[in-house]
């Protein structure tokens, strides 16, 4: 047993004074942007932060709501077992989904301008029986997430300061609760941010330490030299001649395969992704997107060809916590191999950092999971079965309700699942098996016209029972037993993982010839309709209209609606044809030249691959950490100045309409109505 290199008096400080510090942080903003810039904590400012976020936000709440527990801790354990390929296997595995989302973020706003979740979109165009089932694949989505985060984390914060795992379970998500409420999906995005830029600082604390100044490594040269004679010690049965150096890796390339198949159900499945493109104001969801994504790839690639190569080098060194011995496959499979090297290279101070990364990228991606499902039980469940006349009070009441309760929920679960013994790494892998084969009929929802009810409502669970039998009987064939160990290696796993995403091109073609081409007209869509707020705003003393989001009673012209459709139409066809070639490049024109050649690195282009992913963190840093600030500098101007003469006693000033004139200069529909700026000299009727 590894002794813990932090007291256990560090976890809980860390896991209770931060998030008690954010949670007063949100109080504070909160009240900052009710009386400086006219938001208004309505029903749907809780669940869509008034569909006016710009795109440097937006970017981080995707790399936030992204980078989870195994993002930092899963891509190192596969960088740990296969070497310079896992980083990029990960990588690339996982950030083409983001990209291909972009086009769907962008058809929601051009035909259901005023949906809450995806599954009301499923319901507008299908019917109740649609809407159910995937009302299921969306809340396993959500609910395998969330335990993959608490457990991952959980695991993590025990192995860096003895704090015991349940105590952990629980704790984590009190201080996300906690904001949550307090500041709904804007204070998600806002805490994205910050949880984005700070992870961002110390990954690149981390680069720079291992192949610059650290006395253990220093440079790549000395890494690389350590990964030839870690080879020559272990080497990797089925990587090109046993190197850590090469693309060549069978195990790798599996893991490539369900790398990608489960995360495209964890995209295109979880509500909390839609939530950010409908939170988004229209023209900003593209690059909101694609800037997220790209920036998103620099975190698992950096992370784990840093601390994942530093684990394979320094094995062999007393700094390394299980010296003499190797890690043990049940610790790489808790996400213990980017601990264990963080606190070779920096002891204590390795240790702390990992804990604070490690907390950020549970609770940020924590919340997005708190919201996505608030949001679900609330416009799905309650309000369409249960209250379909719910007042804004009352839908915003229900959102808090379920906050809690599925945070009190996954934590009980997470405890269950720990004293099973199933890991994070089992999880990570078994996700795409459950709930990939939803992926394709949700796509279709919103590209095609012809996909018919029934096709929508069949594929996921014919193709969720195919997948499940390719897997056990996969495993039964390979092992004899079913059991943790077995299910859960890759074979079984591929074969699942791959049944479930690409059953539904069968499927669906099957069932459209059976029950006819639909011939959908998209306009069920745009009827679905937006919380009435007034009651919050009465309370309040405010008009609805001077709010962020405006009132949705108020009528759009059918010139400013035509308008940003045309936009919209145009920002689609740019979408589709670059989010293409990006994933094109991601998954065949940089790896599979590599991989097919067997080459393995030698020391100047090891050197060069390293620095390429420190540049690339950097530019990160710009497009989802600096420049955020940039793009809201007006509004944050505005904000300071406000304060500054409250404090001087001359009261706010004006308060400022939201942060964006959506398009600057530029009109505005989505369904919903956007405050005009005020003309020079003229006051707001």
């Amino acid at each position: 047993m590894v002794a813990p290199a932090l007291d256990q008096g560090v976890g809980y400080g860390v896991v209770l004074g931060l998030g008690l510090a954010f949670a007063l942080g949100m109080i504070l903003v909160t009240f900052i942007l009710k009386r400086y810039n006219s938001e208004l904590q309505t029903s749907e400012m809780f669940t869509t932060a008034g569909r006016t976020v710009k795109s440097g936000l937006v970017g981080s709440a995707v790399v936030s709501s992204w980078t989870w527990a195994a993002t930092l801790l899963q891509s190192t354990a596969v960088c740990y077992r296969y070497g310079v390929s896992g980083p990029f296997w990960y990588a690339s595995g996982a950030t083409v989904q983001v990209l291909l989302f972009a086009t769907l973020a962008i058809e929601l706003k051009r035909r259901a301008p005023n949906a809450h979740t995806f599954l009301e979109i499923i319901r507008a165009r299908y019917g109740t029986v649609a809407h159910v089932v995937f009302l299921i694949f969306g809340l396993a989505t959500n609910i395998l997430v969330s335990l993959m985060l608490v457990i991952g984390g959980s695991a993590t914060v025990n192995a860096l300061t003895g704090m015991h795992t349940i105590a952990a379970i629980y704790l984590l998500p009190l201080g996300v609760v906690a904001y949550t409420l307090v500041g709904g999906l804007k204070a998600t995005i806002l805490t994205d941010w910050i949880h984005t830029f700070i992870l961002l600082i110390i990954l690149i604390i981390f680069a720079l330490t291992t192949y610059a100044s650290s006395d253990l490594l220093g440079s790549p040269s000395a890494v690389y030299d350590l990964l030839v004679k870690a080879a020559t010690d272990h080497p990797i049965d089925g990587n090109a001649h046993g190197s850590y150096l090469t693309m060549r890796s069978k195990q790798g390339a599996i893991f490539f395969v369900i790398n990608i198949a489960g995360n495209f159900a964890t995209i295109f499945n979880d509500n909390g992704y839609w939530n950010k493109a409908i939170a988004a104001s229209p023209v900003h969801a593209l690059p909101g997107y694609i800037m997220g994504g790209l920036s998103w790839f620099a975190i698992p690639f950096l992370a784990s060809t840093t601390l994942g190569l530093a684990a394979l080098a320094l094995e062999s060194n007393p700094s390394f916590p299980t010296f003499p011995n190797r890690m043990t496959e049940a610790e790489v499979s808790a996400g213990l191999v980017l601990p264990y090297a963080a606190v070779a290279l920096l002891g204590k101070g390795g240790a702390a950092a990992t804990l604070l990364i490690v907390f950020m990228a549970v609770t940020s991606a924590t919340s997005s999971e708190l919201i996505a499902v608030s949001s679900i039980f609330t416009y799905d469940i309650y309000r369409t079965y249960i209250n379909p006349a719910a007042s804004g009070r009352r839908l915003v009441w229900m959102s808090h309700c379920m906050v809690v309760g599925y945070a009190i929920f996954i934590a009980s679960f997470s405890v269950g699942l720990w004293y099973a013994g199933v890991s994070m790494g089992y999880l990570y892998l078994l996700m795409g098996c459950l709930v990939s084969s939803a992926v394709l009929p949700v796509t279709l929802t919103l590209t095609w016209s012809g996909q018919n009810k029934w096709a929508a409502s069949l594929t996921p669970v014919v193709g969720l029972a195919l997948a499940l039998v390719a897997w056990l009987v996969t495993a039964k064939k390979q092992c004899g037993v079913l059991n943790v160990d077995c299910t859960g290696s890759n074979e079984p796993m591929l074969a699942g993982n791959v049944v479930a995403l690409l059953s539904p091109l069968v499927l669906i073609p099957i069932f459209t010839l059976i029950f006819g081409v639909d011939k959908y007209d998209w306009q069920s869509m745009l009827n679905i309709r937006q919380g009435d707020d007034h009651e919050i705003a009465e309370a309040a003393h405010v008009d609805l209209e001077d709010t962020v989001g405006g009132d949705p009673a108020v009528p759009v012209s059918t010139e400013v609606f035509e308008e940003e459709q045309r936009k919209l139409l145009r920002a689609g066809r740019i979408s589709k044809i670059s989010t293409t070639f990006l994933a094109i490049a991601f998954l065949v024109l940089w790896p599979m030249p590599m991989y097919g050649s067997g080459y393995v690195f030698s020391k100047p282009f090891f050197t060069g691959w390293v620095t390429i992913g420190i540049i690339w963190i950097f530019i990160s840093l710009g497009c989802v950490g600096i420049y955020p600030v940039f793009e809201g500098r007006a509004t944050l101007l505005h904000t300071f100045k406000s304060i500054a003469r409250d404090l001087a006693g001359k009261g706010p000033g004006k308060r400022r309409q939201q942060e964006t004139t959506v398009m600057e200069a530029e009109p505005v529909a989505s369904g919903y109505v956007t405050p005009t700026e005020k003309k020079d000299g003229e006051e707001k009727k």
